[in-house]
């Protein structure tokens, strides 16, 4: 159903680019109607492909073409800003008619700019991000202990065992105390290839390596993919809690929608997990920053998400905030401290503008 209506969505949208595109006459110089016509259709027909095929399947046939459909994809929303803003600014042509196409023109040479550096930003590796948390009362031999946490790592098709392992030696540079993977470790194709588990199988910690599952996680088969994970080490949260050491516990919750959608709607995850444990820090995994006022309510001191991958391409920052408030960073809900990692990873697109992908770097302070 999510890709039928991108396919819906994105087609409104090619109709409309290439409309205002075949009205500008520095393309019409080099191009005829039904070139820029047939131009349009193949990249649609593309965009298609990607989706249904490249998407679902494996291979270097279906990683070029979900590779190139998905970075279509991101031009094509970036164009189609770009020009909107332009028609919006022009009262759709009403507006400085002399100059209209001139503005047109120079919003496609934007949108094109954009769509270079949006590139250029998603294929490097995520950046460190540095955060310090002081939680009331935590131990003393606790002060200082360094957690390190990724989100949406989306390894499979399109982000391959190199740029993983990649990412697993930056992790391991830092020498953490704790390891945490958010959810979306993996894309949802199925189980990873060897060289994946392999690369993941790299990490550790000496107060362990621990991990949510994601929607991603629940395209495939969930059950499996936690299997595995536990298989190389990494322990999996679902739905409950366990105490790293003495007055520490930590909890961590399957992503909530996902599992809802074949169980019953009121199951209580959260309460679930937290259920039961004994005194002292609580930090909670959770791949959505949902229920936050929830979470602190229940005691939870530290809660780290990610799933909004900061809005990964801007200006779509503006809309994801609209479902996710908190966004990416660090907040404080009611004396709990809440840490968004906007994504190591991407999803769809190789793409993120202003917004580069995240390894979050986590010092614990007790309060002084």
């Amino acid at each position: 159903m999510f890709g039928i209506i991108l396919i819906l969505v994105s087609t409104i949208i090619h109709i409309y680019v290439f409309w205002r595109i075949s009205s500008m006459p520095m393309i019409n110089h080099f191009l005829s109607g039904r070139q820029i016509a047939g131009i349009g259709i193949g990249l649609w027909l593309l965009l298609c492909l990607s989706r249904f095929y490249g998407h679902d399947h494996t291979g270097k046939i279906a990683y070029l073409l979900e590779l190139a459909g998905m970075n279509w994809l991101g031009i094509l929303f970036l164009l189609f800003f770009t020009l909107i803003t332009a028609d919006i600014l022009t009262g759709f042509g009403f507006l400085f008619p002399g100059a209209v196409l001139k503005i047109r023109e120079a919003a496609l040479i934007a949108g094109i700019i954009l769509s270079l550096i949006a590139i250029v930003q998603g294929t490097r590796l995520p950046v460190i991000e540095k955060y310090e948390v002081t939680i009331p009362g935590l131990p003393k031999n606790l002060d200082g202990k360094l957690i390190v946490a990724v989100s949406d790592l989306h390894a499979g098709s399109l982000r391959d065992s190199n740029w993983v392992k990649s990412c697993v030696e930056k992790i391991q540079f830092h020498d953490p105390d704790l390891i945490f993977l958010l959810g979306d470790v993996f894309e949802g194709h199925g189980l990873p290839d060897q060289a994946t588990e392999s690369a993941l199988n790299q990490l550790s910690a000496p107060l362990g390596v621990y991990a949510v599952l994601g929607n991603h996680e629940f395209h495939g088969n969930e059950t499996e993919i936690a299997r595995l994970m536990e298989s190389i080490g990494i322990r999996v949260l679902r739905n409950q809690w366990v105490e790293v050491q003495s007055n520490l516990v930590l909890a961590g919750i399957d992503d909530i929608r996902s599992f809802s959608r074949g169980t019953d709607f009121k199951t209580d995850l959260l309460s679930k997990a937290l259920t039961g444990r004994p005194e002292g820090v609580t930090i909670l995994l959770s791949h959505r920053p949902d229920q936050v006022e929830k979470a602190a309510g229940l005691g939870v001191n530290l809660m780290l998400s990610g799933h909004t991958h900061g809005g990964q391409i801007w200006p779509f920052d503006y809309i994801t905030k609209q479902y996710f408030p908190l966004l990416e960073g660090k907040y404080s809900i009611n004396g709990m401290t809440v840490i968004v990692c906007r994504g190591t990873g991407t999803w769809g697109p190789h793409m993120r503008l202003w917004s580069p992908g995240e390894i979050s770097h986590i010092t614990l302070r007790s309060k002084k």
